[in-house]
């Protein structure tokens, strides 16, 4: 049943900054999202003291939080959102900094994610994960989120017939992809066969089918379309989005995410259909949550990813360009913003600032966020539709 939401019409985002990525940091996250804010603020010219709203998404920010780093970059928002949402917190972010825009709460909102990686930080981070993570799976050796994997990937193979060929080709891809991009922490060439002889991680699961955790931090504004002119910033119109979550709690394993039960509705809200995409940003943590993105997000059927990636490249300049700066996979996994680095791309794509990996004569663009593993499902999802602003 399609529902009836207020547009988004008036309020754009805009300024797509990223902290390029390193591997290790001995900085605190606070570091890097305060260097995200420092670049927006450069990049805008927006002054600090207009920024009068704010959402923070940080694995590592702890024991701060939002209100805690407020403190610490010297801010006085009137608004204010901590998403702890992972991979779905960039779409969440827009979303919910849009509609703050638009009520009046704020009139300009830094979106900020970051997080950094020492030495132990993700064996830190995973252990402590969730309640559920706590209680059930790291006291019994399920250490993270590739056995959660493996599990949903299994239980996909033996639903669809999918093979490790078939996230092999889309792990090629995305690589290719990140060789455009001076960010991505992977610079070599993977071809098809090296990711098939790559290492076992826990069965189906191989090395090239697993993120890479680094540091790092992306980030952006929303604010109201006038101003974004009156600045002379190129801006990119929000057409509809969604969040989900919890979705289909009853499924034995996780087969499908909460994008199915909105789908109809991102698509109606924004007046396009799947064939008007011009690219896409999947958050791909592990190939299988690109399967599923691309189904529940109405590119093929239920079941026909497979032979959809058989049908399509996916690079910057083939079909349907998908994680067009190398997504995770190969660019890397900053914490929390592993869950902006598809908004910012997309953001970049629409406002011609993707530089080796623009995407030609992009119009409208599908971001799609996941995130908060538990043993056998994520429970968070989202997405947004995008279109080319201007300036």
């Amino acid at each position: 049943m399609m529902r009836h939401r207020a547009s988004y019409e008036g309020v754009v985002a805009t300024t797509p900054v990223t902290v390029p990525y390193v591997r290790y940091s001995i900085y605190s996250a606070h570091w890097w999202l305060g260097k995200a804010l420092r670049k927006l603020i450069d990049d805008s010219g927006v002054q600090k003291n207009e920024i009068d709203g704010m959402c923070v998404s940080s694995f590592t920010l702890a024991p701060d939080s939002a209100v805690g780093l407020t403190q610490h970059l010297g801010m006085s928002p009137r608004w204010l959102d901590d998403i702890p949402m992972g991979g779905a917190s960039g779409v969440v972010a827009l979303r919910r900094a849009t509609r703050a825009v638009q009520a009046g709460d704020a009139d300009i909102v830094a979106c900020l994610s970051g997080d950094t990686n020492h030495v132990d930080s993700f064996r830190h981070t995973i252990s402590q994960f969730s309640r559920f993570a706590q209680d059930g799976t790291y006291p019994y050796g399920a250490a993270g989120p590739n056995a959660s994997f493996a599990l949903l990937t299994q239980n996909y193979m033996r639903q669809t017939g999918a093979t490790r060929e078939d996230f092999g080709k889309l792990c090629v891809a995305q690589r290719d992809n990140a060789l455009r991009n001076p960010n991505a922490l992977m610079k070599k060439p993977l071809s098809l066969q090296q990711y098939m002889d790559a290492k076992l991680i826990a069965d189906p699961i191989h090395l090239f089918d697993c993120v890479m955790p680094c540091a790092g931090a992306d980030a952006f504004l929303v604010m109201r379309e006038e101003k974004a002119q009156q600045l002379g910033l190129p801006f990119v119109r929000v057409l509809s989005t969604i969040e989900r979550h919890n979705a289909w709690a009853d499924d034995p394993i996780q087969f499908r995410g909460g994008w199915s039960m909105d789908c109809d509705d991102l698509y109606g809200h924004a007046g396009i259909e799947p064939g008007d995409i011009d690219f896409m940003q999947a958050y791909d943590d592990y190939p299988i949550i690109n399967f599923m993105q691309i189904e529940d997000l109405g590119l093929c059927k239920k079941g026909g990813a497979p032979q959809f990636v058989r049908d399509n490249t996916f690079t910057v300049d083939g079909s349907l360009p998908f994680n067009t700066n190398g997504g995770q996979l190969s660019a890397g996994q900053a914490g929390a913003a592993g869950g902006y680095i598809g908004i910012v791309e997309a953001l970049r794509q629409l406002t011609n600032s993707a530089q080796g990996t623009q995407v030609r004569d992009a119009k409208n663009g599908l971001v799609s966020g996941f995130g908060i593993i538990n043993y056998d499902r994520g429970i968070c999802t989202a997405a947004a539709l995008l279109a080319r602003g201007s300036a």
